[in-house]
């Protein structure tokens, strides 16, 4: 497996030890080891069907792995601890799931109130004056007695991720932001998630096959094989292309952005 330039020593908010994600006999990924550090957006990419998505699920604690562990601080197994400490664990980060999965019965404000609800004791005026303003800090300050169903596709997403950050996690996993989305709205999608780790320092991990969001956002690009069903590289994205291995080299390729030159 081959990794490029690495970041500078800095304490990992996840590591991943010798993973293995299997459906019974059916093994999608073997030997998984990598961190997620503080401030970087590390995107998880890889062909059709190679278990991107399934290792998100790894991450968040819905799906146990066959082998291996998911410590989170280094030092908290995911998967080992009780249900307190997983409970703790579970507030560390937030999520958006591919189609935004709100709850089309709730307002919009209620569903990013939902988190602060069954998890916290703030008062009912305290969550609706975070949830208004997480809906601001995703551009959707008027949204917040809508309707779900009334959203498009870009404000759904936008919602889902003022519901991600209503407990002001350090971590957001996010599951193919940008997909479905028309190019406009992807790169303003692209401009919220800059937003937020260069100016609130959150940590970011997605899983995309948009190269366009890849080489505008990642820091890191995780490269998952189908074939050989293990990680083959991991570094960053304009690096990979230029000096990955010949698979990864190829997928970053393939419809990708030319290379831009660097300002000082």
């Amino acid at each position: 497996m081959q990794q490029t330039t690495s970041s500078c020593a800095q304490t990992p908010l996840v590591t991943v030890e010798a993973v293995t994600m299997a459906f019974g006999s059916n093994v999608v990924q073997r030997d998984l080891n990598f961190e997620i550090l503080p401030g970087e957006v590390l995107a998880l990419a890889g062909g059709s069907g190679c278990g991107k998505s399934t290792l998100l699920r790894h991450l968040i604690g819905l799906q146990q792995p066959a082998k291996g562990r998911v410590l989170y601080g280094s030092t908290h197994d995911l998967y080992a601890a009780d249900e307190d400490e997983k409970t703790g664990l579970l507030q560390s980060f937030g999520v958006m799931f591919q189609a935004g999965a709100l709850w089309s019965s709730m307002t919009v404000g209620e569903n990013v109130m939902l988190p602060m609800q069954v998890l916290t004791h703030m008062s009912a005026e305290q969550r609706e004056q975070e949830a208004r303003f997480k809906l601001a800090l995703v551009g959707l300050a008027g949204s917040f007695d809508a309707e779900p169903a009334t959203l498009s596709g870009g404000m759904r997403k936008r919602a889902a991720i003022a519901r991600a950050l209503a407990l002001d996690p350090p971590l957001l996993f996010l599951d193919e932001p940008s997909a479905g989305l028309d190019p406009l709205t992807s790169a303003h999608l692209d401009e919220l998630i800059l937003h937020l780790r260069d100016d609130l320092g959150t940590t970011v991990v997605m899983v995309s096959h948009e190269l366009e969001s890849i080489f505008a956002l990642a820091d890191r690009l995780l490269f998952l094989d189908a074939h050989t069903k293990t990680m083959t590289a991991l570094g960053p994205p304009r690096e990979l292309r230029q000096h990955g291995p010949e698979e990864v080299q190829r997928f970053l390729r393939r419809g990708a952005p030319a290379p831009q030159e660097e300002h000082a």
